[in-house]
């Protein structure tokens, strides 16, 4: 899968000293989604926005608002709404499409 005809920007997104490292695109329509890979780590993200989590590739270990983690594999996605946080535990690198609402 592939987006087309988006702006990219050069700068990376840099979370966790490294462990998350993200593109932001945006769509013709103003959509806003980042692209990125999180390293081997356990990680938590607290959101201002609702956010759909994709895996690309990879298996990510998942916790939402303090649920029972399940794992998602590459075609899963998972939802957060705003004001809530997801931990994500990756034992291998993790591809993700990260979506905004």
């Amino acid at each position: 899968m592939q987006f087309n005809q988006v702006t990219v920007d050069k700068k990376a997104n840099i979370f966790f000293d490294g462990k998350c490292i993200s593109h932001t695109v945006t769509l013709p329509d103003q959509t806003r989604k980042s692209i990125g890979v999180i390293l081997p780590s356990t990680l938590r993200f607290d959101l201002a926005t609702k956010e759909v989590m994709e895996v690309v590739d990879g298996t990510a270990f998942v916790s939402v608002n303090g649920g029972q983690e399940q794992v998602y594999l590459a075609g899963q996605s998972w939802e957060v709404g705003a004001g809530g946080y997801f931990v994500i535990r990756a034992e291998a690198p993790i591809h993700y499409v990260c979506h905004f609402d």
